[in-house]
């Protein structure tokens, strides 16, 4: 069952859906907060695993950070990762509201830029009970270190230059300047990393598109990006559990290792042999085994 809700964040009010067992009886559920993607909504990959997690007997909500998709906030797409973990606070907040929910079996799953996002927001958030990712990206790294870390530390400067300008433009009124988180055509892709020809390959074609995805986010995103390091203290999750999925062909697991690395027990990487980073988005192939390894993960550490 699918039911519509919203809850505020900051003081902006986000837009949800929470799945829940179409067999569900009345008794208080297990939960897992799903947050989506950068550049992605709420009806795209953090949906298709919630509703999986639902026929698993889990309630799942998702939601459309601030500044994106439905929920409020402007400028349209900002994406500030300090926000984006209040999200998942928040979600977690609303959840330990709800008479169907039990407030004490809370977990928190994270897909690409929030696979960082989640496990920051449970560093400190006691209340996520345990904490997952698929494909999960340092979204600072990737955006100023480039994928690989191939770019050079004058990238950084050159962004910071033109973040700066452009809040000041912003405050005499002009637009603000934007750059896409996709590749508008897979016209000269060939040679491109796999991450970027499936990306264009989701999010500007039928296959995975929704029309509350713009592809854009404001430039001036970068001066909060920058300062934002998601798995710093990522050791204070422990005790509690950390589940990371990556796919044994992603250009991205690299994040994954490193972050699993730093943290302490208990702990694990789990990958889906064949998967890249975008095919754990909404393969069937590549899900179903995430999904199963998800389903006994939040199973075992949120049992009654």
């Amino acid at each position: 069952m699918k039911t519509n809700v919203t809850f505020p964040s900051a003081g902006l009010s986000l837009a949800g859906i929470l799945f829940t067992p179409d067999s569900h009886t009345g008794a208080p559920l297990p939960a897992v907060v799903v947050s989506h993607p950068g550049g992605g909504v709420k009806e795209q990959t953090a949906s298709i695993y919630a509703e999986r997690l639902a026929r698993e007997g889990f309630a799942a909500l998702v939601f459309d950070a601030a500044y994106q998709g439905e929920s409020e906030g402007s400028p349209r797409g900002l994406e500030n990762p300090f926000q984006r973990a209040e999200d998942v606070r928040a979600a977690v907040t609303y959840l330990t509201t709800r008479n169907d929910i039990d407030p004490n079996r809370i977990g928190a799953l994270g897909i690409c830029a929030s696979g960082g996002y989640v496990p920051f927001a449970a560093q400190t958030d006691h209340r996520i009970n345990a904490v997952a990712a698929v494909s999960a990206v340092d979204i600072r790294s990737l955006l100023v270190d480039g994928l690989g870390r191939t770019q050079g530390p004058e990238v950084l400067q050159a962004l910071l230059d033109q973040a700066g300008a452009l809040r000041t433009a912003e405050a005499k009124g002009e637009a603000p300047a934007t750059l896409n988180w996709a590749p508008e055509s897979p016209e000269g892709l060939e040679e491109a990393p796999t991450l970027y020809r499936e990306a264009q390959d989701y999010y500007r074609t039928p296959r995975g598109g929704h029309c509350n995805s713009t592809n854009e986010w404001p430039l001036r995103s970068i001066d909060q990006i920058a300062q934002f390091d998601p798995y710093a203290m990522v050791e204070l999750i422990s005790p509690r559990p950390l589940l990371m999925i990556v796919g044994s062909d992603s250009d991205t697991a690299y994040f994954s290792r490193e972050a699993i690395e730093k943290a302490k027990e208990p702990k694990e990487l789990f990958v889906v042999d064949g998967a890249t980073h975008i095919s754990l988005y909404d393969k069937d192939e590549h899900v179903t085994p995430a999904v199963a390894k998800l389903t006994d993960f939040f199973g075992k550490h949120l049992a009654a």
